[in-house]
């Protein structure tokens, strides 16, 4: 269970101050997997952030039960200078998991080679991307919230973290932030729609595409 409570926040842009999330009131739900959507500039990405903790909100909170994970494919969680395994062993130790289990599963599913003992300020950001991801599936949380992350990646790579993510939701909750219907599709049994600083859930998925697609139009 994800809640929101009078949450609000808003940015200045050229001297003015723009509401990206409206005193939002809306409980999600536990065990399903949702898409976000909205159009480009909504604050998915915003509210995405602050339900991991990155950010912190004008007013208002946000309540959880259970452990949720940075937004996948973000890599603002990971020191610059720090190697790809020095940040694996040190989010491990975090959150409380054994480490070197972990720093051997992301360096398999990253496929960065050499790279994992580089620090990160040498990585393109696909690289980020894939130490991310791996990060965050080799922890075990009630909520994932990913951010178009399985665009990273030849289609090799691709089907590898569509597998994993999908074994993952099996057994937990998700917040899916993607362009791609299909992928929405494949993901997601339900929708939220962002929309000028307001979140509605649908329980039907089609029904959060059609209003969605219906904004956009």
């Amino acid at each position: 269970m994800i809640r929101f409570e009078n949450l609000t926040k808003s940015f200045r842009l050229r001297g003015e101050r723009k509401v990206v999330i409206d005193n939002l009131n809306l409980t999600l739900p536990t065990g399903k997997s949702l898409a976000l959507l909205g159009r480009n500039g909504a604050g998915k990405s915003t509210l995405l952030q602050m339900i991991a903790g990155n950010m912190r909100p004008d007013s208002g909170r946000i309540v959880s039960d259970g452990t949720i994970s940075w937004p996948v494919g973000f890599g603002g969680s990971f020191h610059r200078d720090l190697t790809g395994a020095q940040n694996v062993r040190f989010i491990a130790r975090i959150y409380g998991v054994d480490t070197d289990s972990l720093v051997a599963f992301v360096e398999d599913f990253a496929e960065i080679g050499k790279y994992f003992y580089m620090p990160v300020h040498s990585y393109s950001s696909g690289m980020r991307s894939r130490l991310a991801f791996g990060t965050s599936m080799g922890i075990r949380f009630d909520t994932y919230l990913v951010d178009e992350v399985t665009a990273v990646g030849d289609a090799s790579f691709k089907r590898k973290s569509n597998a994993v993510f999908r074994e993952r939701v099996k057994a937990a909750s998700a917040i899916l932030v993607s362009h791609s219907m299909n992928d929405v599709r494949a993901f997601c049994d339900a929708g939220i729609v962002l929309e000028d600083g307001r979140l509605q859930y649908f329980d039907d998925l089609d029904e959060a595409i059609a209003r969605h697609q219906a904004l956009m139009a």
